[in-house]
């Protein structure tokens, strides 16, 4: 789905009934409620007469189809509705569905709101929103004012008015909204969070993250169109998650205030003219967004967090993920790890050292069959973690304002570079209640 935006259904009344009340009670929507393990929550249950979890899924992109064959993977997931404004698509979908066994599901590919439709008649649990960027609000609003969970890809939203309006739309529905960030399942990732929760680390006060993934070979479409268009970092959320989960971000603390700046424009001009050539209209371009951007973020707790974004010039890839405490510090890229100890050797160590006793407990339980899954294993466990939260009534792992909080980075750091890098403060989509919400807990499958 490429172009921009911005009869009654047949549900039955215990199933719907019983899929809200897996909204609120297992989850707590408007609390941000720690997840907590299936088996020891009084609130869990399991689906009415052990029903499938009905899952219609929209934008059968790249994205989409990869999406599409890991929920056909999942244990009592049905996806009874494709959309996708190119036909050819919709068909994919409907034979790998068919293929897996499920009956044929009904397409929709009348446009670009053709969603609308799927929305307003389809008996629908979930709601999947893989489409390109400028599409995620206005699914997700349409799928959640009909009934509907949705999970979308990221960033959930490309604007502070998108997010406050995911937000305000999951709180009035009482439904959830969860956007799909795989690197919060990352091996190395969830062992972060598993040290930090045993206080390995101490007192979380920095982290270090970043999207650093030169990617001009692969830019095009919508997704080149936007190095014409911005100037911020636009893509925060793979590495800003992570490690607002270990500093229990919208759970104890919140994002207060960032400053950001760019580099010029280069990397775009001198590609096209080493590949096309001097004169190619793509070497002649204007190109708007900075090489390399730089926000600094600080918690109104404290903590701070140097986010960096750099997808326009030659190097290897990273993610950063680095984590540091009062007790030691941790990093992913390279992965490494230096814990003070009597000796006070300040030396970097070796992460398969501490594996044995900090790896995280979802990952040794799903590693085998997450394996192969898409980035390590991630792409599975998000979608795993997802169904099986809705299928018990317990809180998903992620909900409507870590959405907000790591999504909204983009607007507010294009606010500061253009603003000669003056801070700007986050808003607080909980209005208050991170104070109160409990952080995320160490689940299990």
């Amino acid at each position: 789905m490429t172009q921009t935006p911005e009869s009654t259904s047949a549900n039955t009344p215990d199933r719907r009934d019983f899929l809200r009340t897996a909204a609120t009670v297992g989850s707590g929507l408007t609390l941000a409620a720690a997840s907590v393990r299936a088996e020891d929550d009084p609130s869990a249950t399991t689906t009415p007469d052990d029903t499938p979890l009905r899952i219609g899924c929209v934008g059968i992109g790249a994205r989409g189809r990869h999406l599409v064959n890991l929920l056909l993977g999942l244990d009592g997931v049905h996806i009874p509705a494709v959309c996708d404004i190119i036909p050819e698509r919709v068909a994919w979908a409907q034979q790998a569905v068919t293929q897996a066994g499920q009956p044929k599901p009904t397409g929709y590919d009348r446009g670009p709101q053709d969603f609308a439709r799927m929305c307003e008649h389809e008996d629908l649990d979930l709601v999947i929103n893989a489409t390109p960027w400028n599409w995620h609000v206005p699914i997700c609003v349409a799928a959640m004012n009909s009934g509907k969970h949705t999970a979308v890809e990221v960033p959930a939203a490309q604007t502070e008015e998108g997010c406050w309006k995911l937000v305000e739309t999951a709180e009035k529905t009482n439904l959830h909204c969860v956007m799909l960030e795989n690197c919060c399942y990352g091996r190395t990732e969830m062992m972060f969070l598993n040290m930090v929760r045993q206080g390995l680390l101490g007192d979380i006060v920095h982290a270090e993250a970043g999207y650093m993934h030169e990617y001009r070979r692969g830019w095009n479409g919508w997704r080149h169109e936007l190095s014409h268009e911005r100037n911020g970092n636009i893509y925060p959320t793979h590495g800003l998650g992570p490690v607002a989960q270990c500093l229990n971000i919208d759970r104890g603390d919140r994002f207060d205030y960032l400053v950001s700046m760019s580099t010029r424009s280069s990397g775009m001009n001198a590609y096209y003219r080493q590949k096309l050539g001097p004169d190619a209209p793509q070497a002649q371009a204007k190109y708007t967004q900075g090489d390399v951007n730089v926000s600094l973020i600080r918690t109104v707790q404290g903590a701070t967090i140097t986010l960096g974004y750099d997808v326009q010039l030659p190097r290897p890839y990273s993610r950063v993920n680095l984590v540091q405490g009062t007790q030691g510090i941790a990093q992913a890229y390279p992965e490494r790890i230096s814990i003070q100890g009597p000796s006070d050797d300040h030396s970097w160590k070796s992460l398969d050292d501490y594996r044995e006793q900090y790896e995280h407990p979802l990952w040794k339980q799903l590693h085998e069959q997450a394996a192969g899954k898409g980035h390590g294993g991630m792409d599975y466990l998000v979608l795993y973690r997802l169904v099986r939260a809705l299928q018990t009534g317990t809180a998903p792992d992620m909900d409507v304002y870590d959405a907000a909080s790591w999504s909204v980075v983009t607007a507010l750091s294009e606010r500061s570079v253009a603003n000669r890098s003056q801070p700007v403060d986050f808003p607080d989509f909980t209005r208050g209640k991170w104070k109160t919400n409990s952080p995320l807990g160490i689940v299990t499958a």
